[in-house]
């Protein structure tokens, strides 16, 4: 089948079908036509992009993470957003900044009409996992999903760029092999059930949950893969998360252009995917202050295969969560970008872009992208030095990761996230046995009948074990320590096991 462009995506049943189901969201189903129209090859922003390679000295690509985990607090434990906990509960913690962040979901949505209607050239990339996107339609927020809606229309490219991420915010190291595609192709069926399929055929970029990183040679494999099978083009990474084929860090240039991510898998395969790096730094204060253009005004253009290009910082931040965010952001944004126009900055010399967008106008300019400085997850450098990549085995490389773990106190397969500070592994055994059990029960039960048959994922009950199984792999129940949160994996667990004997 020839590639389609976004533009002439033909409509599908996924398009129709409305963003739930079965009181669920509608996230599998139809993952055939989503194949189809996530795997293209054509331009999503040359035809529309107002910029022009050779007028910029160096660019600034923010993105903002939006996120609410689902969690058991409903009538008899049913499945709602924390953010409608939140609303229902104003007097505990911080819940009371739950209309704020209910705020700062929406505000894109007003604020970049009426900056393109005032002439100005605004530039920012969204990634809101699947949980939140569903509490939008639980908590009859239509308000919140006609703005998102609006984003969507043509007359607001290429100003948004949205992301894909994880459904259920799980990060890629510690989710079970097979279920990373699964989530993958999750946030895509509910993106195309609430925005279109021309909307999906428009994301190329990826967001990974906590900026996590896996560095265990198979599971990095296996990501990229499911990234490249679902149709991603590039993939947003943390500096500290990467390092050269020889082990060393990245060097100050090369984290201001686009990166080759390789990974070698332990039979000695090779896969590879763009790579922008996020630099380090306070995310939300770097972000909320715009940070990022001021720091790409002190960068100018290099050189790529023997191209010029412009340098470009890409930076990404909660979007909704911290003072500064909630407030610095919401006064500062929509002025920075009309004193950018006003100082003739809009379109030449430092400018606002997205990720997709710089991709595109560096290649259109002749880069290649075999010659971007090539990374690899951090760590796996020691591996390969004790491994020849070229004779490979999965047995050779268990007994390097063993060895590694008891000689290298700093050696670990746990891989890299936006701090080191932080474990979602070491400790969390009660909620990391049950979320592979239930994996493992999920794949029992299902993949040989939808390998028979693939209708078998538009059944209510696929769906339903569906959904609990990628809820129980969220993030944020290996986030906040032992109690009510890992509490909360343990009832999802219970529901899915539950419905995996039915």
């Amino acid at each position: 089948m020839p590639p389609t462009t976004p533009s002439t995506v033909p409509l599908t049943p996924s398009t129709h079908l409305g963003d739930t189901r079965f009181n669920l969201p509608n996230l599998c189903g139809w993952e055939a036509d989503i194949a189809r129209v996530t795997n293209h090859s054509e331009p999503i922003f040359l035809p529309k992009t107002n910029l022009r390679i050779q007028d910029i000295t160096a660019g600034f690509a923010c993105a903002l993470h939006m996120h609410q985990p689902t969690i058991p607090a409903g009538s008899d434990g049913a499945p709602i957003s924390n953010l409608q906990n939140m609303f229902e509960n104003p007097g505990d913690g911080d819940n009371h900044n739950a209309a704020v962040f209910a705020w700062c979901y929406q505000r894109m949505g007003e604020w970049i009409p009426q900056l393109v209607s005032q002439g100005d050239n605004p530039r920012i990339m969204l990634d809101y996992s699947g949980n939140l996107f569903w509490a939008f339609r639980q908590m009859g927020r239509e308000d919140i999903l006609n703005n998102l809606k609006r984003l969507c229309e043509p007359t607001y490219q290429p100003y948004v760029e949205w992301l894909g991420t994880m459904w259920s915010h799980a990060v890629v190291p510690s989710t079970p092999i097979p279920d990373i595609k699964l989530h993958i192709q999750a946030w895509q069926h509910h993106f195309a059930a609430l925005f279109g399929n021309e909307a999906l055929a428009r994301v190329k970029g990826f967001s990974p949950p906590e900026m996590h990183l896996p560095n265990h040679p198979d599971t990095l494999y296996e990501y990229i893969k499911a990234l490249k099978d679902c149709g991603y083009r590039w993939l947003l990474v943390q500096e500290h998360s990467v390092e050269r084929l020889d082990g060393s860090g990245l060097t100050q240039d090369d984290k201001y252009i686009p990166n080759r991510l390789v990974a070698r898998n332990s039979s000695g395969e090779t896969i590879s995917i763009t790579a922008l790096i996020k630099t380090q730094g306070s995310d939300t204060k770097l972000v909320a202050q715009m940070q990022p253009y001021h720091e790409a005004k002190s960068l100018g253009r290099q050189q790529i295969g023997g191209v010029s290009v412009p340098s470009c910082v890409s930076q990404i931040a909660d979007g909704e969560n911290g003072g500064v965010m909630m407030n610095e952001y919401g006064r500062d944004f929509v002025p920075f970008w009309s004193a950018i126009r006003d100082n003739g900055r809009g379109s030449v010399g430092t400018v606002g872009l997205n990720g997709t967008e710089y991709i595109e106008l560096i290649e259109a300019a002749g880069v290649n992208p075999d010659d971007y400085p090539v990374c690899q997850a951090v760590g796996q450098g020691k591996i390969w030095q004790r491994v020849d990549p070229n004779g490979a085995t999965p047995a050779a490389v268990e007994q390097a990761i063993k060895d590694l773990q008891q000689s290298d106190h700093q050696f670990h397969m746990d891989g890299a996230s936006w701090t080191n500070d932080l474990s979602w592994v070491k400790g969390y055994e009660n909620v990391l046995g049950p979320m592979n059990q239930l994996s493992a029960k999920f794949h029992q039960k299902y993949d040989a009948l939808v390998a028979a048959d693939p209708a078998t994922t538009q059944r209510p009950d696929y769906q339903e074990a569906l959904v609990y199984l990628l809820l129980v792999e969220t993030s944020c129940f290996r986030y906040w320590g032992q109690g009510t949160w890992t509490d909360y994996a343990q009832a999802l667990y219970q529901r899915g096991e539950s419905l995996l004997k039915g």
